[in-house]
């Protein structure tokens, strides 16, 4: 089968967080083995990251560096970041297929998604990225063009759109790699927020995109028959945090849909993962699943996760 997977920030930290350049490779390495199982089983495989951590690490050095050169836009943190953990994947998964035998290479394509530039978020962006600075910071990154808050004790935080995806341009390069026997990464940090202009011409654009529902958008361009969201849990929770909590197993669309509506997930983690994984089951995908990282073989069998099918089996 054709399997779209969305690697997690956890996937790319250390186990405390750490985003230090040996922190990222040793994390890739431990994640690509599950990766390769995948490949060895016979499924072709498309990959997609989170890319938080590194962007804000960008961030840190735009600022550091505003008083000398220009900061680096948005988009372009989201192309370097892309490259950049593209790398470390090549590598860690070139390693873990030769180890299995397998004669599947990796590639890395990097990708732009198209947003629209009237999209609700552009008017009152609402994502906070990067770090807290005080006002005196965030001024001189505001002349540069930046919406910057003041966020009380903390300080002043940059706040930027996190539009809807609503094509992931690349994904014909994608498909053509994937049938030529690649094992292919794309579509990094939910893709490199792009829009069209007047004339019909690409530019990037300051923006955010969730790489979960970006992964949704490129499972259906793709024509993947799986989705898998890898994340730090081995469930999506019913009554998170609550003591009636539970995990949620095998589910309908609506199903999970109604869990939603009724409160149960965070907006800023667990419920647009929630949403990608129905978007994908209802726009044709055959399964979608939320696992942890280790249970993403599993959750491609549909044994192991928070399962989405249309008709879920009996419980």
């Amino acid at each position: 089968m054709r399997v779209v997977i969305a690697l997690g920030g956890n996937a790319m930290t250390g186990p405390d967080g750490g985003v230090s350049p040996e922190d990222q490779r040793v994390a890739v390495e431990s994640a690509m083995g599950d990766v390769a199982d995948l490949v060895v089983a016979g499924h072709e495989v498309v990959l997609t990251h989170g890319n938080g951590p590194q962007v804000g690490n960008l961030l840190v050095k735009n600022e550091l560096a505003a008083h000398v050169v220009p900061p680096v836009p948005l988009d372009w943190c989201g192309a370097q970041t892309q490259a950049t953990i593209g790398m470390l994947v090549l590598n860690a998964l070139d390693a873990a297929l030769a180890e299995r035998g397998a004669e599947s290479r990796p590639a890395v394509v990097v990708t732009r998604t198209l947003v629209d530039p009237v999209d609700p978020g552009f008017a009152a962006p609402s994502k906070p990225i990067g770090r807290y600075l005080p006002e005196e910071d965030a001024r001189r990154l505001i002349e540069h063009g930046e919406a910057w808050e003041d966020r009380g004790d903390r300080g002043w935080r940059r706040m930027v759109a996190s539009p809807e995806p609503i094509e992931v341009l690349d994904a014909p390069a994608i498909t053509a790699l994937m049938t030529a026997g690649f094992v292919v990464v794309g579509a990094g940090g939910g893709g490199i927020p792009v829009r069209r202009d007047d004339s019909g011409r690409l530019l990037g654009i300051a923006a955010v995109i969730d790489k979960d529902l970006a992964a949704a958008v490129l499972g259906r361009a793709v024509g993947a028959d799986l989705l898998v969201i890898a994340t730090d849990v081995d469930h999506a929770i019913r009554g998170f945090g609550t003591p009636d909590a539970e995990p949620i197993g095998r589910v309908s669309p609506q199903e999970l849909r109604g869990i939603a509506a009724d409160g149960h997930f965070a907006s800023g983690s667990m419920g647009p993962k929630v949403e990608a994984v129905v978007r994908f089951v209802e726009a044709g995908g055959r399964r979608a699943a939320i696992t942890s990282l280790g249970q993403i073989a599993a959750a491609a069998r549909g044994e192991a996760g928070t399962v989405v099918e249309k008709t879920p089996p009996a419980r």
